[in-house]
């Protein structure tokens, strides 16, 4: 059940397209709270408005902030937009968007006649965090200058606009193209399923190299199967499908306190080794020997390496490269200091994409 409270907004906090944080008292504690602007219209000091607080008084990570379910000031809302797509179907925040499938869209027929990636590199990544070293290690290590096209799935966060690291990837340019597929809503094109989504990149968005991530936040137990980021063996499958070449990230740490995080992740045993049923490639950066020794046990046991192509990238410089981007790397809290090799993982994607496509 939802817990809610009614409260009314301190002061704008930060905005950016699409979302507003906001400062709200919630049962007499300041407190930041999210309002999506496309589903609450927008928010100013002084609105009284409906929080959902569930995940704060629980105390989760995933989710966990205040959310603006209604604007009890600013009641009747119009939707404009074209579009006969729900997203979020037949919950309360359903949300209208006009697809790049569909009819109406300028799209319909590129996207009626496009049914092939043709070959195009596409980067397949379990969290969100690995989408800005990817992203930026293939405009780094390309020869010429190439269009990245991110689709975000629906494994973890639904909005966009909730991920800072996007915004910064466009207004850098390290991304041109974002594209929301599933219930996940907010890019610059919506997509009904992932392979609508990864025809979208290559037709319309003209994308020269694919990434492709859940947004912020994963759903994990420590159980075998019951994570969002199985997501990833599925979505080799599908870019295999449509004749992409993947290129899947591997979740790779020595900093993480969790054992079976530790090393190769078993996220990555279990969605390359066991839900991936067609062939990627997968690429390490270079290590010291001990920790290299590990991570090819880990992959035989895995059976990643019986099934997959894993190949070592030079990565050397990689780690000063992403400094000097100014991007802000962050991991499970750990910066790229704290968990290079976690970085230096979705940096090789990055160069391997790059030598695919040059």
């Amino acid at each position: 059940m939802i817990r809610t409270r009614t409260v009314k907004v301190n002061k704008i906090l930060d905005s950016r397209p699409g979302i507003t944080e906001l400062e709200i008292t919630v049962d007499g504690k300041a407190a930041r709270a999210v309002n999506y602007d496309r589903l609450t219209g927008p928010v100013k000091p002084g609105d009284k408005v409906v929080l959902n607080t569930t995940a704060v008084y629980k105390k989760l990570g995933t989710g966990g902030m205040h959310f603006v379910m209604a604007n009890y000031t600013r009641t009747e809302k119009e939707s404009t937009e074209e579009g006969h797509i729900m997203k979020l179907r037949y919950s309360p925040s359903q949300v209208k968007v006009l697809s790049v499938e569909e009819e109406q869209s300028p799209y319909a027929e590129i996207m009626t006649e496009a049914n092939s990636l043709d070959g195009a590199p596409v980067i397949i990544a379990e969290l969100h965090s690995m989408l800005a070293p990817a992203a930026a290690a293939a405009q780094m290590e390309c020869s010429r200058d190439i269009n990245i096209a991110y689709v975000m799935t629906d494994g973890a966060a639904l909005p966009l606009p909730l991920s800072k690291s996007v915004c910064e990837l466009k207004e850098k340019g390290l991304v041109q193209t974002t594209i929301t597929c599933g219930h996940a809503f907010g890019g610059d094109l919506e997509a009904v399923t992932v392979y609508s989504a990864l025809v979208a990149a290559k037709a319309v968005a003209r994308a020269d190299i694919i990434v492709v991530s859940m947004g912020p936040g994963i759903a994990g137990t420590a159980s075998q199967y019951g994570f969002t980021g199985v997501e990833q063996g599925e979505i080799v499958n599908a870019v295999s499908v449509l004749g992409g070449n993947p290129v899947a990230v591997p979740r790779i740490s020595f900093s993480d306190s969790r054992q079976r995080h530790y090393g190769l992740s078993h996220h990555t045993g279990t969605a390359l080794g066991k839900v991936a049923l067609a062939p990627c490639l997968v690429p390490l950066s270079n290590m010291n020997t001990e920790k290299l020794e590990l991570i090819k046990k880990q992959l035989w046991e895995s059976g990643i390496i019986s099934k997959h192509k894993v190949e070592e990238i030079d990565c050397t410089g990689s780690i000063d490269a992403l400094k000097q981007s100014g991007l802000s790397l962050k991991t499970m809290g750990r910066g790229i200091d704290d968990d290079p090799d976690f970085f230096l993982a979705a940096f090789a994607a990055g160069k391997m994409a790059c030598a695919l496509l040059d």
